[in-house]
Order: C-alpha cells, then structure tokens, then sequence
C-alpha cells in the first residue's frame, strides 16, 4: 500500500475534507493528515490518522516517516517551508489561483505594496514570499480541481463525487445561495434586487448558506422587513456550521451561484472557469443539484445553468429537472479516477 502525506495549514478546509471522504474507501493509499489548528477544527474527522502541524515543525514531522508522495493542498503562504518539501521529497500541489502561480518576482514585488501592505511584507520578509514560483516550478505534479480549467501543465484531479440524496417533492420553491455572502466575489446586489422585486404568489424561501456580515447583513435585514409573506429569507451572521450547510443544501431545489466573473488574488486578476475553480461547482456534484450561474461562466456541464431574464420561471423549471450525476460523479468512478492520477504521479 502506497503511503501518502497531505498537508493543509493556510486556508482550503473544505478541499481537505472531500479529499478525506473519498480516500477513506482507498484499498491502494494510505493518507497522513497534516493540519494547522485552523483546519483541524473545520475539518470532520472520522477514523483518519491527523496530525495537528504549522510551518515551524512541518518539516521535521515528514522527517520520521516515509512516504511515496506529498500532497500541499495550499501554497498561500509558507512559502520557505513549502520550497523546501518539493526540493527534499515527492511532492505535488493542488493550484486554486493559476494567474498567481505563474507570477514572476518582479509582478510579486509590485504587488506587496498594493492591498494589505502589511500582511505581504510578513509574507515578503518571514515567510518566502519569493519562493512562490519555485514552489510551483518544482512541484512533480500540479494539479487543479475542475477539468475544464486542466491543461498539460495543470491536471485534473478527480475528487468531487455526487451523494445520494432523496429530492423530496414539496409545493414551495426553496433556492439557495451557496457560500460567504461577500459582494467581492459574487453579485449579491442582483441576487437582493431580483429577490426584491420578485412577482408570484407562490412560496418561495431563498437561503444565504454562508456568513453574512457588514453591508451585506445590513442589506438583507432590510429586504426581510420588504418581501410578502410568501416570500422568505433565511440568513447567518455566523459562521455555517456543517450540518446547517448539509441540511440546507439537502432541501434546496436549485443552487444559485452569482459569482463575479474577474476576481484578485494577491492583486493578479483570476477568472472564474478559465484560471480559477469556484467551489459552487463541487457543491453541486456532492448534493446532486442544479446550478444557476451567470451567462458568461464557460462550463460545458448540463447542471451548470447559464441564468435567464426571468428566473423565477427557470427555477421552477429546474425544481423538476434531474440529472444523472452518478454516470460521471459516482463514488466508486471518482475513486478509480483519483488513485489513478495518484499513481501516476508516484510513478514519475
């Protein structure tokens, strides 16, 4: 059995856990968890080998064991320690920000001294910043979460499989908006418009499954205080819990996910669906939902809805439309797929 270490401690839980939940079935891989404290609270856990790490011991934890393969979820931060596992051991890197991984030193420069000065210059001066491009450059594989972003340099990594979940039919529309209610990376001024001037008599529930918080909570205490009785809204001011975020993504008839087509991060402009994966698109395949995006989003997956003028009609039209998620995102197939690339890349 083939020994593997993955490491998560800056920010992408959420990733750690899908990686989690499929591996667990592995007859062909072991997998050592190295989680910051962060993590490890976000995380559920059940059964797997976790150790609590940061970047100040990770190094000599991966000295006491060997194994065939190292996987960085993250490469945020740490830069320094992260340089140094792809130059001693195996190793391979999930990429979220593909613009950013591509960025020369001199783009990196310009950018600390732009946003959060003080924040990039800990990262510039303690924490390797300029190692960022060797990290990736030396890497033996990296590898990125939606097919159709993949390319020779950036593979596919299989890991998003579909949950058998029962649709129970019921006479009210139930819409949910996945994810941080933040305007930075999705259009909550469209969705609280569109929600706003909404004409029908039927009932219908809109559920923000995410932190609301700032102008955005603001905003949706007022338009709770506008809409009819049969037009509802539920929010949170805190964090999601997993199980308020599985029930409510369970009795959701259609997700609808406004996300903004251009984003930044670290002040190099990313795009959704060509250099950048939104996770809107694993919430669907997990709880086997269809999925209302902006009209300009490219995917070629016939759950991912480009969205229309009149979208309380197309709502209703997709509350009664299935699709067969388990021909490409069953279990078993995705596991198949995914211990596949991992022995590919052991095998190099």
């Amino acid at each position: 059995m083939k020994k593997i270490a993955y490491i998560e401690i800056d920010t992408h839980a959420e990733i750690a856990q899908a990686f989690m939940d499929i591996m667990k079935d592995s007859s062909e891989f072991s997998v050592d968890y190295y989680f910051s404290k962060k993590i490890k609270d976000l995380v559920q856990e059940n059964g797997e080998t976790v150790f609590l790490s940061d970047s100040s011991m990770l190094l000599e934890q991966l000295k006491l064991k060997k194994y065939d393969l190292i996987i960085i979820g993250t490469v945020h931060r740490y830069f320094n320690t992260f340089h140094a596992v792809v130059q001693k051991y195996k190793s391979s890197v999930i990429v979220h920000n593909i613009n950013f991984s591509k960025s020369s030193k001199g783009a990196l420069m310009k950018s600390v001294f732009k946003g959060d000065v003080i924040y990039r210059l800990k990262l510039w001066w303690k924490e390797g910043l300029f190692y960022s491009s060797k990290v990736y450059r030396n890497a033996q594989k990296l590898w990125v979460l939606d097919e159709e972003i993949s390319s020779e340099k950036y593979q596919f990594l299989p890991l998003f499989y579909n949950k058998y979940f029962e649709n129970r039919s019921k006479d009210s529309l139930t819409v949910v908006i996945p994810g941080g209610v933040s305007q930075k990376r999705r259009d909550y001024h469209h969705v609280f418009k569109a929600i706003e001037h909404l004409k029908t008599e039927e009932k219908c529930e809109f559920i923000f499954l995410g932190k609301a918080k700032d102008n955005e909570l603001k905003q949706l205490e007022r338009l709770a205080k506008k809409l009819p009785e049969n037009v509802s809204i539920q929010y949170f001011s805190d964090r999601v819990s997993n199980d308020d975020f599985e029930k409510g993504m369970q009795i959701a008839d259609v997700l609808w996910c406004p996300i903004q087509q251009k984003t930044e991060f670290f002040s190099r402009e990313e795009i959704y669906g060509l250099t950048k994966m939104t996770g809107n698109f694993g919430d669907a395949v997990k709880y086997g939902k269809a999925a209302v995006f902006p009209k300009d989003y490219p995917s070629k997956s016939e759950f991912i809805i480009p969205e229309k003028e009149d979208i309380l009609e197309q709502f209703k039209a997709l509350k009664n439309t299935r699709f067969d998620f388990q021909k490409d995102y069953g279990r078993k197939s995705v596991l198949k797929r995914l211990e596949d690339a991992l022995s590919d890349v052991i095998s190099i």
